[in-house]
């Protein structure tokens, strides 16, 4: 089950790694992704620094990282503009953004549930 940041991003526990991606509710506030520029492994990432940014029809947006971690790996998959639709039609499973290892346990304290993220955008 994902946690989400308030930042809509949801975080998926993978043994020692975080998998990352955006919300359904953020690709569908974005509209349909044109680009996506991902974070290269081996960069260290604080807590709320801007990790990738996603370009849209709409709009661009800058992703910030939900846990503080080193990038270890990028979704190799969202590298041409047509592939990018993976975030609109799947954006809690094969249109991840990123992974981190290790990341600070601390900080899932920061973190949503799936109820809670539910009820934080019904408030946005």
């Amino acid at each position: 089950m994902p946690l989400y940041s308030r930042d809509h991003t949801w975080i998926s526990l993978r043994g020692t790694r975080a998998r990352i991606g955006i919300s359904d509710f953020a690709q569908r506030e974005l509209g349909d992704i044109a680009y996506v520029q991902l974070p290269d492994p081996g960069r260290s990432l604080a807590r709320g620094e801007v990790a990738c940014t996603v370009d849209s029809l709409k709009s661009s947006s800058e992703i910030y990282a939900p846990l503080s971690g080193t990038v270890v790996g990028a979704n190799a998959a969202l590298a041409s503009e047509e592939s990018c639709g993976l975030i609109n039609r799947d954006p809690l499973g094969e249109g991840w953004l990123f992974e981190l290892e290790p990341f600070a346990q601390g900080e899932l304290d920061f973190l949503l549930s799936e109820e809670e993220y539910a009820a934080y955008i019904r408030g946005a």
